[in-house]
């Protein structure tokens, strides 16, 4: 009796070892095929960008360092020194990650794509889609690559440099004492000769660890049909990642090399911190040590470490991270700069989850491509209003960042989050509510380090939002001024029912609360992917709004004849 059940298994173990291989070689051959063609756009087209906006870059950063009003006079000449140090860096590091990133990305998508296309349900279209997928789509993908990057490096950095040369100036510059910069630069380089190759020889000595306790974990899952071996459609894929596992810990190492560059440069800044030489030593033996404990954390290895750990700071921040980003948040002030090093990048083994489980939890580009359609659909609403004109959305288009063109840039983003948070405080949400009923709360949204950078803020800003209970006219005076900011004019031929607030105090909130939206705004406006993606909102609205003086046109040729 149990012969047909076993025959049954038999096949469909079979099956999995039949698609597991032809999808291996089959990603492989496009992988050969497809890869160098966007390996040499991304490399291409990133190095271009690089070497082309180089020397802007240098021009732009020199001109704010000379008018900003945070440094004083020799901590600018300091700056000046470092500079060209600086941008060689940039340039090195920058054209090796296009390299790296070009060939990881034009061979290994096409891998990956093949693969993932056994996930689908329908068994022709599966074989169909490895064989399409990942071929044209990798392509255009390595365009989409060196379009962001090079929005990046054209508006997003320009951007934060005017930011940074039009912010008040404070009484307490910060001062560099003559004193100290001989010890900044001789501890500076004594960070990246001391961190380098130790990091790099902890990663080493680890990365069989790493390699062997992976393999484990897997082949765990595999046996005992856990993570993402749960589901049986899903066990090609996961056998890709065993076989992929020695590159993963391959990347690990050059990562942990990466990051000591970093980690030790800013020895030079623990001496400027701290006035101190001996703390700034103390630093690099410090992180030396920080880095063998958390790597033993992470591959589940002896706790603590046996290297000395001295303290390098006076006295630790109080505060935890989570505090910081809330409290910035509600003082409308800038996210507080960390007082910790770089982060240290290595991989963790934490106990994988099935497919299923992940598929369940909200994706980033989930929220991200409501929260653009809610934008677009705001816009289009303003647009039939006569609030936003076609104007408004040229001028947007020939702008070079969101501070020429402030009314669409900030002021429709910013109007389409407060609609946002006012609806989902009218219905109760225990999160922010988005298009088609889609919630996202504390439990369901991305484990995203980017995201709670964005979503925390915002959750105490929808909570100050509903705890001072707007009246009607205070929000719509709320709107007039997210919209169209300082811009009197626009704010006093909107009636929409807003009106001055008599109670200073009142107004105060709520202008407070403007200014914490409009700041959230500028921030996610410096992402890589969102002008390309609000790009794609105003050649919505630029089509509505031809369509619409089109029909205003007919009617009125209508009602003239």
């Amino acid at each position: 009796m149990d012969f047909p059940g076993s025959m049954e298994g038999w096949a469909k173990a079979l099956y999995v070892v039949f698609v597991f291989f032809y999808a291996f070689f089959l990603g492989a051959l496009k992988g050969i095929v497809v890869g160098p063609i966007a390996c040499l756009i991304l490399i291409i087209g990133n190095v271009g960008v690089i070497l082309g906006l180089f020397p802007a870059h240098v021009a732009w950063t020199v001109y704010t360092l000379l008018k900003i009003h945070m440094f004083d006079a020799p901590l600018k000449v300091a700056i000046l020194i470092a500079l060209p140090a600086l941008f060689g860096l940039w340039l090195g590091l920058g054209i090796a990650g296009s390299v790296l990133v070009g060939v990881g990305y034009g061979f290994f998508t096409p891998w990956v794509s093949t693969f993932e296309a056994f996930r689908l349900d329908n068994e022709s279209k599966k074989f169909a889609h490895c064989i399409v997928d990942g071929t044209w789509g990798t392509i255009k993908g390595s365009c989409t690559v060196v379009r962001d990057f090079a929005d990046m490096c054209y508006h997003s950095y320009p951007s934060y440099l005017k930011e940074l040369r039009e912010s008040p100036g404070t009484d307490e510059r910060q001062k560099l004492r003559l004193i100290h910069v001989p010890g900044c630069v001789i501890v500076g380089i004594m960070g990246l000769v001391v961190e380098i190759p130790l990091f790099t020889a902890i990663a080493i000595v680890k990365s069989p660890y790493l390699l062997f306790k992976g393999w484990s974990r897997l082949l765990h899952d595999l046996i005992s049909r856990e993570g993402p071996f749960l589901e049986t459609v899903c066990v090609p894929i996961a056998g890709l990642t065993i076989f992929v596992w020695p590159l993963v810990v391959i990347a690990s190492i050059l990562l942990a090399i990466f990051s000591s560059i970093f980690v030790g440069l800013y020895a030079s800044v623990i001496v400027y911190q701290e006035r101190s030489f001996r703390r700034g030593i103390a630093y690099v033996i410090a992180m030396v040590a920080e880095f063998d404990e958390c790597t033993n954390d992470w591959l589940y290895l002896r706790e603590g470490t046996f290297l000395p750990k001295p303290q390098y700071r006076k006295k630790k921040a109080s505060q935890s991270s989570e505090f910081s980003v809330r409290g910035n948040s509600v003082n409308g002030s800038k996210l507080n700069t960390s007082m910790e090093p770089p982060a240290m990048l290595m991989p963790s083994l934490a106990p994988s989850r099935s497919v299923r489980e992940t598929i369940q939890e909200v994706k980033m580009v989930q929220i991200w491509g409501n929260m653009m359609r809610y934008c677009e659909m705001r816009g289009k609403e303003l647009l039939d209003a006569n609030v936003l004109t076609a104007a408004d959305i040229y001028e947007w288009m020939r702008g070079k960042n969101i501070n020429e063109a402030a009314i669409v840039g900030v002021g429709l983003p910013c109007y389409s989050l407060l609609q946002t948070l006012v609806l989902s405080i009218k219905a109760n949400s225990s999160g922010v509510l988005l298009l088609d009923d889609f919630e996202i709360t504390y439990l369901n949204r991305p484990k995203d380090k980017l995201l709670d950078w964005f979503f925390n803020p915002v959750m105490v800003l929808k909570e100050q939002i509903r705890v001072i209970k707007l009246g009607e006219a205070e929000l719509r005076y709320l709107e007039k001024i997210v919209l169209f900011g300082n811009n009197r004019q626009r704010l006093e031929g909107w009636d929409n029912g807003g009106l001055m607030i008599p109670d200073a105090l009142r107004a105060a909130q709520i202008e407070g609360i403007s200014r914490r939206m409009i700041g959230m705004i500028r921030g996610v406006s410096k992402l890589p992917t969102y002008r390309r993606k609000f790009r794609q909102i105003v050649k919505a609205l630029v089509t509505h709004s031809l369509e619409k003086d089109v029909s205003e046109k007919a009617w009125l040729l209508i009602l003239w004849m």
